[in-house]
């Protein structure tokens, strides 16, 4: 057997036990190319750690580092308030408020399943109250967090952008924002519909005696949800610190216990409030204070000066997590846990791995073994339909980084646009995030209130799957056919 197919069958046993063992697919990936770097490639330590990608662990560690901040001293809990607020009453826009402010977290810098992890809750529970079908209430959520995934100064974008980087690939950060951003609006205009949107819009406004209006409730729901994500994403292991950015391999027992906290049948920690997240004031929600301003401003710095001025995402966020840290030390103390470590290990093992199979050719063996299919546009395809189900069961961000270098050489051949192909993966590989056996599937599942659980699941399941089998044929035809980059 050569060394090249055995590195890619060691690469598929990484997938398969992060999938079924719930191990950190990073750490398991770290172990691989230890061994396969030592044992079949000949590699010394040095050669192991060239692929160790430096500038994606500042990435990752500042970027959650400030989100980290910001959730420990109360700003999320403040633009949660704000957004739902904003409906008024008006139940059909309840919905796309959550795409969009899961959609503005992940932008900003939020790993998918921590935004996930904070709205979810607030959303779900806004469902219950308003007759608002929670398969609606929860695919919006998550087709909004992959929907800002892409941004520029995102996690996934940061990640995805750096790999196109450094394999010397064409590479568009505006194209691939915009593709994942109009894919996921797209469909989920398409659920709006198909899931009771109309029927929404024909309700109006809600009068007190229905419940209060959507903008009292906001404050009342939004209240109790934020304060419970709080004690779901550090203390529960489902937001960054316990959940890698997709599937099981990834979250390991973040998701788990997401499971578990429903097992009575009741949302998890829906019905309880931390005490330092309690109603605040006149009930009217949480309060702008001198912590919560100087993180937006902080926020906006990090947008303006990465987008202005082209400075680094990492090292600003750093900087500004480090002036917040010295100015508010407590909420400091409290954010270092939450970095996404989870994020961090499973990003920098895999791509160390593929590191290693670069070094020893593997990437080029691979990629000249697809492109000699003949067909490019059939090898183009067959890599989305590969993302996007493996995906669907392990690590989104695993996997582009695993695809994309394998789709080098026959990217190099000329014949398929590079960009176009790197958007089309992207895509193919979130927007099965959907499935109840990635991390934000099963967030979903876990905060849902007062459903069948079961019927839930399959529900999500059924439409995982439907996603899994259509999404990567018309990525594939819009971004890929038509020759992009």
């Amino acid at each position: 057997m050569s060394p090249e197919l055995i590195s890619i069958l060691v690469l598929v046993v990484v997938f398969v036990i992060a999938t079924t063992r719930s191990v950190n697919m990073g750490a398991l990936a770290f172990a691989a190319a230890f061994g396969v770097g030592t044992l079949v490639a000949d590699l010394d330590a040095d050669g192991i750690f060239a692929g160790f990608p430096g500038d994606l662990f500042v990435v990752l560690v500042g970027v959650t580092y400030l989100f980290a901040i910001a959730r420990a001293n109360g700003t999320t809990d403040w633009l949660v308030h704000a957004a739902v607020r904003m409906v008024r009453g008006r139940v059909a826009l309840i919905p796309w408020v959550m795409f969009a402010l899961t959609g503005a977290l992940t932008a900003i810098g939020a790993v998918s399943p921590a935004a996930v992890a904070i709205v979810a809750p607030v959303a779900l529970s806004f469902a219950t109250r308003y007759a608002i079908s929670p398969l609606l209430m929860g695919t919006m959520v998550v087709h909004g967090a992959q929907a800002g995934g892409f941004s520029p100064i995102s996690i996934y974008g940061s990640i995805v952008n750096g790999i196109v980087e450094r394999e010397g690939l064409p590479g568009s950060e505006v194209t691939l924002f915009l593709a994942s951003l109009i894919a996921n609006l797209v469909i989920a205009g398409v659920l709006f519909v198909l899931f009771g949107g109309r029927k929404l819009w024909a309700r109006g406004a809600v009068s007190p005696r229905d419940g209060g209006t959507a903008g009292d409730g906001a404050a009342d729901e939004g209240t109790t949800g934020s304060g419970t994500t709080g004690s779901g994403t550090s203390g529960s292991g489902t937001g960054p610190s316990g959940a890698g950015p997709s599937g099981a391999g990834a979250s390991g027992s973040g998701t788990r216990s997401a499971g578990t906290g429903t097992a009575a049948g009741t949302a998890p920690s829906a019905v309880a409030v931390r005490p330092d997240r309690a109603p605040e004031g006149d009930g009217a929600g949480p309060r702008l204070t001198p912590a919560r301003v100087a993180t937006l401003l902080a926020l906006v710095a990090l947008v303006v000066a990465v987008l202005g001025f082209d400075l680094d995402a990492g090292l600003t966020a750093v900087s500004l997590a480090v002036v917040l840290s010295t100015a508010w030390p407590d909420d400091s103390r409290r954010a270092v846990g939450e970095i996404a470590w989870s994020t961090v290990l499973l990003i920098c093992g895999v791509l160390t791995y593929v590191g290693v199979l670069e070094e020893m050719g593997t990437i080029t063996w691979a990629g000249e073994g697809v492109g000699g299919i003949g067909v490019p546009l059939l090898a183009a395809v067959l890599l989305c339909y590969i993302g996007a189900l493996v995906s669907a069961f392990a690590s989104s961000v695993g996997i582009m980084g695993a695809l994309i270098p394998l789709a080098v050489p026959f990217l190099a051949q000329g014949e398929i646009g590079a960009v176009g192909m790197v958007a089309a993966l992207a895509v193919s590989a979130t927007v099965v995030d959907v499935s109840p056996f990635s991390t934000n599937g099963a967030l979903v599942l876990a905060a849902a209130p007062d459903v069948d659980r079961e019927r839930f699941f399959r529900q999500l399941m059924v439409y995982g799957g439907i996603v899994v089998a259509v999404v990567p044929a018309l990525a594939w035809l819009v971004l890929v056919v038509p020759g992009f980059g």
